[in-house]
């Protein structure tokens, strides 16, 4: 395979990612492996010899967002081909998993649908690729998506994935779980990630080492049930089992020098461990900010989404929690309109909200996932109740939102600044409870922890003056 356009210039890959932190990382592991090609990464479509469009299928109209989507790059590869040249059209992810075959069927301008478990098999599908594009561009049509691979591989793909170098601005994700066992009636992630499998501890450690040396000082551990981990335990390890907990796993990571923060998401409730409970009071490195997805208030409907925990339980978690770490900011998720759900039930998940408090939260109206049992269930919720909930349930998490970051005006906190802001000499950081904060300061910022004093709260942001840092003229804003 040429990594070369005829013209001498490297080709270029264009990513776009939809849905969550997972299909960032997995999006920054397909630019690792297709680095070796001589693919570098474009700015936008146009500059692409190949696009990848990394989907979600968590949400309703997601596939036809992707759909949309290609009917556009399909209008490029027909642009691109008339002009002598040509465009690959990749779609990876979920959607890819769960629809494969529809979308070889409905976008015949596609020519490689690859699920989430294969794409460490993108060079040897882009050859494929290719050499069908070369076919068609004899017969001068386009070649159709002939380039399938959803295969739930009896070996794992990190095995084959080249070292990780998706480190931005000091900060790098880590997948060190994937797939999930506990089947919520809403969820297509078993169906689309398979099942759940906890990467041995020493490949994690040493990618997390990888990632130190490429400049990481944050490392967020990634799983679609994270906390579930139990991971083979090094050879090496003396005691404690032939697996390691995520707990377990958190404090050796903290013991690399170099790890400043640790982070994990996204939790399931029923796998809050007392181990993970005391690594939120004992371990600093381990952020006071924790996702832990409730869903609903209430009993009845938890157990129609098949969360396999109650009302009680998460109540009595975020109270252990909030012991072992008083200072710790809690998030969640909230689904409302599942079906069946009453005006009553509703009411226990706006006075669960009230009891906790939270400092962030996701929330959504339920929408029917294909395949899933909710889709098939009685009782759906009409969209104007749906609408007139989630409305309310959105006022009162802002609210708390509002409140908690007001509570940090006046401190001075540690900051690691990610990004420039939009305006210039602006910075844009994140605390230890990922709030954003705008500051002015020098790019040389970028990928430092340094302290500021908060200044103004905001319903999603905190306005901050950098306060110490080695050099006291990267405090002063750029010109």
């Amino acid at each position: 395979m040429s990594s070369v356009r005829s013209n001498g210039q490297r080709k270029r890959v264009f990513i776009r990612t939809y849905g969550c932190q997972m299909n960032v990382y997995d999006s920054d592991r397909m630019a690792d492996v297709l680095r070796p090609l001589g693919y570098a990464l474009a700015a936008v479509p146009e500059q692409a010899d190949l696009v990848v469009l990394n989907t979600c299928h968590i949400r309703e109209h997601a596939s036809e967002k992707v759909y949309s989507e290609l009917g556009r790059m399909r209008d490029l590869k027909v642009e691109r081909r008339a002009g002598g040249s040509d465009l690959t059209i990749a779609v990876a992810g979920c959607v890819a998993q769960a629809e494969g075959e529809e979308i070889a069927r409905r976008q015949p301008a596609v020519d490689i649908v690859v699920g989430p478990q294969a794409y460490h098999r993108l060079p040897q599908l882009l050859a494929e690729a290719e050499r069908k594009a070369a076919i068609a561009k004899a017969g001068k049509r386009l070649p159709g998506a002939g380039v399938l691979d959803t295969d739930f591989p009896a070996e794992s793909k990190f095995d084959h994935l080249p070292a990780p170098m998706g480190v931005r601005a000091g900060s790098a994700f880590l997948s060190i779980q994937e797939g999930c066992d506990r089947f919520c009636t809403f969820c297509v992630v078993p169906y689309t990630r398979g099942a759940e499998y906890s990467r041995p501890a020493a490949k994690v450690l040493a990618e997390a080492r990888q990632l130190v040396e490429a400049g990481a000082i944050e490392i967020t551990l990634l799983g679609q049930n994270v906390n579930a981990y139990h991971g083979e335990a090094p050879s090496s390890s003396l005691g404690g089992g032939t697996t390691w907990s995520l707990a377990r796993l958190i404090r050796e990571i903290a013991g690399i020098e170099g790890v400043a923060r640790i982070r994990y998401t996204t939790s399931h409730p029923r796998d809050m461990d007392d181990e993970l409970i005391a690594a939120h009071g004992e371990v600093p490195q381990l952020m006071p900010y924790l996702h832990l997805p409730v869903q609903s208030g209430s009993d009845r409907i938890l157990e129609a989404m098949n969360r396999r925990h109650g009302r009680d339980l998460f109540l009595r978690l975020a109270d252990r929690l909030r012991t072992a770490r008083p200072d710790l900011a809690l998030s969640s998720d909230f689904i409302v309109g599942f079906p069946g759900e009453s005006d009553a039930d509703f009411d226990d998940t706006m006075r669960l909200v009230e009891q906790v408090g939270f400092a962030s939260a996701f929330s959504f109206k339920y929408s029917r996932r294909p395949g899933t049992p909710g889709a098939a269930m009685d009782g759906q919720v009409p969209e104007t109740v749906k609408s007139a909930r989630l409305h309310a349930l959105l006022v009162l998490l802002a609210d708390q939102a509002r409140a908690f970051n007001a509570s940090k005006v006046g401190q001075t906190v540690p900051v690691l600044f990610a990004e420039p802001g939009r305006r210039p000499g602006q910075l844009v950081g994140k605390t230890p409870w990922l709030q954003s904060v705008y500051a002015n300061g020098q790019v040389r910022l970028i990928g430092r922890i340094v302290a500021a004093r908060l200044t103004e709260g905001h319903a999603n942001s905190l306005a901050g003056e950098i306060v110490t840092v080695d050099d006291p003229g990267a405090c002063e804003a750029a010109a």
